[in-house]
């Protein structure tokens, strides 16, 4: 798959693109990243990408014109269209199940925005998908574009040192839904904070219990909204359920 970002700043991804684990990715090909820098694509001395918004206010808004020939040439490149993404706070919130249909497609156009925003004429000529980290502002579109490229990565066959480590992540839907549990090393004392019993055991049965165990409580202490979506699923078996039921007098009380 192949995904072309369109930013200020494309010495940002430098670094990223060839630290950790997921750099087997890119490197690989796996994931093809190609960096475009807006500059190219506008006119005059300056390289102007900028100006100031109709109707006054702050900041200041970003152009149509040098970002619609940025994409028009990025299209003369790829080999299939892709869609165009902005991260914006407007988009739809990404999550694992968005996450695994991108790593599943063929790559996208990733635009990192700017100033106080895009002229909205470009956005509804250009743009087919708005996405969001979250409820809070970043100074650009660099970090959700990284966000989204580590996610994708890391979902390819062979780029994780075991296979099946990505299928115990947290929000995984084709597992259970549900957040992870607390994870362990030596030593087994760490200033008087012993690792748990159940760890040490050896009993295999009773080790995936207690993980079990420990990712409900979690789930259910934190995010009871995924609590309810495992159990809409059919995700929760007798034992589960009666481990919440014991749970939920203290999950009740804040404890």
């Amino acid at each position: 798959m192949r995904f072309d970002v369109v930013t200020l700043f494309p010495e940002l991804f430098t670094p990223f693109l060839e630290s950790g684990v997921t750099r087997r990715a890119y490197a690989s090909g796996q994931v093809e990243v190609r960096l475009w820098n807006l500059r190219d694509h506008a006119e005059g001395n300056y390289r102007r990408v900028d100006d100031r918004p109709f109707g006054g206010g702050p900041g200041m808004v970003m152009m149509a014109q040098p970002l619609a020939r940025c994409v028009a040439a990025i299209r003369a490149e790829r080999p299939r269209p892709g869609p165009v993404v902005l991260f914006s706070p407007t988009g739809e919130r990404l999550d694992h199940a968005g996450v695994a249909r991108w790593s599943a497609g063929e790559g996208a156009i990733l635009l990192c925005g700017r100033y106080e925003g895009i002229d909205q004429r470009f956005v509804e000529a250009h743009v087919d998908v708005q996405l969001s980290l979250g409820d809070f502002v970043l100074s650009g579109g660099e970090i959700p574009a990284m966000a989204l490229l580590d996610a994708v990565a890391r979902l390819q066959p062979g780029v994780l040192n075991e296979a099946g480590s990505h299928e115990a992540d947290s929000f995984n839907p084709a597992i259970d839904g549900l957040l992870d549990c607390p994870h362990y090393t030596r030593p087994e004392d760490w200033e008087g904070r012993r690792v748990p019993a159940e760890l040490l055991s050896g009993h295999h049965l009773q080790i995936e219990r207690w993980r079990r165990d420990r990712r409900l409580e979690a789930t259910a202490r934190l995010r009871p909204d995924l609590i309810a979506a495992a159990r809409a699923a059919g995700r929760l078996d007798r034992q589960d359920e009666a481990f919440l039921a014991r749970l939920a007098p203290a999950c009740a009380a804040g404890l």
